[in-house]
C-alpha cells in the first residue's frame, strides 16, 4: 500500500549504499558509471539532499540532489532520481520530488532543476503537467554516450527542467488544480509509433532525436519554453509558449 512508504532523509552509510545499490537495479550501468556512495555522502554535507523512499526497512526510491547557483542564487540540482520497478506507479516520485521542494522552500531554497531525456514521454508529462515545471534549454549529449540499456546507444540529450517551487503554475499542479494541457502557441509533434519503436530498439528512434533536437533549440532561441506535455496516444506532442516570468 502507498501509505507504508515513507520518505527521508538519507544520513548515513547504510542508507547511501542502499541508494548505489538500486542504482545499479534501476539502470544497469556499468559500475564505471555508476554514483559511488562517497558522492552521496558529499552531497548530504555541503548543502545538497539525499532522500529516500521506503517501504518499512527496504529503500523503494531515492533522489540524489547537489548545491548549485545561479549568480548569486542558490539552488538544487536534482541529479538523479530512482524508484524500484515493482513500485512503480504507486506515486513514489512524486512523494520524493513533493518532500525535496518543501525541504527546499524551508532552506530559503526557490528553484530546483533536473535533466530528462525527451524521449521519455512518462517523465515529460510528470515533469510539465504534474510538477508543474518548465523547459528553456536542451543539451545535446551531456552526458556522452552511455552503458546503459535505457539510452539505447543514443547520444543523451537532455532538456534541462526548471521548478520555480512557489510558482502559480508549479502551485496549481501540485494541488492538482490543471487539467493535462491541450493546445499552446507552438508544438513539437511525437510519432505515435515512437514507445513501440523503443521497445523494438528500432533505427527510427534515432531521427526523432535529431528532429526533437533542431526544434527545440530553434523554438528556444526564440524565447519560448516547454510548458506542458499533450499525452493522447495518437497526438502526442511538447506544448510551448512564450516566456519571460523568470
Amino acid at each position: 500500500m502507498r501509505g507504508q512508504i515513507v520518505v527521508r532523509k538519507c544520513e548515513n552509510l547504510d542508507d547511501f549504499r542502499g541508494c548505489v545499490e538500486l542504482q545499479r537495479q534501476i539502470w544497469g550501468e556499468a559500475d564505471l558509471e555508476v554514483e559511488p556512495a562517497t558522492m552521496f555522502v558529499v552531497a548530504a554535507h555541503t548543502g545538497g539532499e539525499v532522500l529516500g523512499a521506503f517501504d518499512g526497512e527496504r529503500m523503494v526510491g531515492f533522489t540524489l540532489a547537489v548545491a548549485g547557483l545561479r549568480g548569486h542564487v542558490p539552488y538544487l540540482h536534482s541529479h538523479m532520481t530512482g524508484v524500484d520497478s515493482a513500485y512503480r506507479n504507486r506515486g513514489v516520485g512524486r512523494m520524493l520530488k513533493l518532500f525535496q521542494r518543501d525541504e527546499a522552500l524551508g532552506r530559503g531554497i526557490r528553484l530546483i532543476q533536473w535533466t530528462f531525456d525527451p524521449l521519455e514521454l512518462r517523465n515529460a508529462h510528470f515533469n510539465l503537467n504534474r510538477l508543474g515545471a518548465i523547459c528553456r534549454e536542451y543539451h545535446r549529449n551531456l552526458y556522452g554516450v552511455t552503458t546503459s540499456p535505457l539510452h539505447r546507444g543514443l547520444e543523451t540529450d537532455r532538456l534541462l527542467v526548471e521548478w520555480h517551487l512557489d510558482s502559480a503554475r508549479a502551485v496549481a499542479a501540485i494541488e492538482n488544480l490543471v487539467k493535462d494541457p491541450g493546445e499552446a502557441a507552438a508544438s513539437i509533434e511525437l510519432p505515435a509509433e515512437l514507445e513501440r519503436w523503443q521497445r523494438e530498439d528500432s533505427s527510427q528512434v534515432g531521427p526523432v532525436q535529431a528532429r526533437l533536437r533542431e526544434e527545440f533549440t530553434r523554438w528556444f532561441a526564440k524565447g519560448y519554453a516547454a510548458i506542458g506535455f499533450r499525452r493522447a496516444p495518437a497526438n502526442r506532442a511538447y506544448l510551448l509558449a512564450p516566456w519571460s516570468d523568470f
